[in-house]
């Protein structure tokens, strides 16, 4: 079986950006990170935003299902591990910061997840989870045939409260920059949001 990283994100169907370095500085802003932090990236594919939270100062591990994962990134502490199947390979209370990215959505039972970020989260650390919005996706969810468990913004929130996690804030995110800088444009996207085909090939409208 082929490579999910080699086949899904190669540099002819996703080619590098700048948007993860842009990203992850928004959320170390947002979030009030500091250099010297740890963060445990789960899903990390191929370590673009992994990097860039290092070179904010991070103290960063990964870990990935790709062996590819790990020798595209030498240069990063990454772990090979099936969260489905295995426990994370750290110890209790080890980071500060657990981060994923279009990850859960990809699992049979994300509880697993959550009872593992739980366990390696140090008290009062952080656990931060960008996961596309069924509600907002539900007509294109599925062209990815990976996805198996869909997650609404209450979905979100319950499983959260259900690990005893406090302070649980789920908000609507839109991946555009500009609207990091400019909030109140959240409210144009809204009012614009019906009339953009489903399965837009311009990047910036979806």
């Amino acid at each position: 079986m082929s490579d999910y990283v080699k086949v899904v994100y190669n540099d002819q169907n996703r080619p590098r950006t700048d948007y993860p370095e842009r990203l992850a500085k928004h959320l170390f802003e947002a979030f009030a990170m500091r250099p010297g932090m740890t963060l445990l990236e789960v899903g990390c594919g191929r370590g673009e935003f992994l990097g860039n939270f290092a070179k904010l100062g991070l103290k960063v591990n990964g870990v990935d299902i790709s062996p590819e994962a790990k020798r595209q990134n030498l240069d990063l502490r990454i772990e090979i591990c099936d969260i489905e199947h295995s426990m994370l390979p750290h110890a209790d209370c080890s980071f500060d910061i657990v981060y994923s990215k279009s990850f859960i959505e990809h699992l049979r039972d994300p509880e697993k997840y959550f009872r593992e970020a739980l366990r390696v989260l140090k008290p009062g650390g952080i656990l931060l989870t960008l996961v596309p919005d069924w509600e907002s996706n539900y007509k294109i969810y599925f062209d990815d045939h990976t996805h198996k468990t869909p997650f609404s913004r209450p979905a979100l929130e319950d499983i959260y409260k259900i690990f005893d996690f406090e302070q649980v804030q789920v908000l609507r995110f839109r991946q555009l920059p500009i609207v990091w800088k400019y909030p109140a444009l959240n409210c144009l996207c809204a009012l614009i949001a019906p009339f953009i085909p489903v399965r837009t090939k311009t990047k910036f409208l979806r």
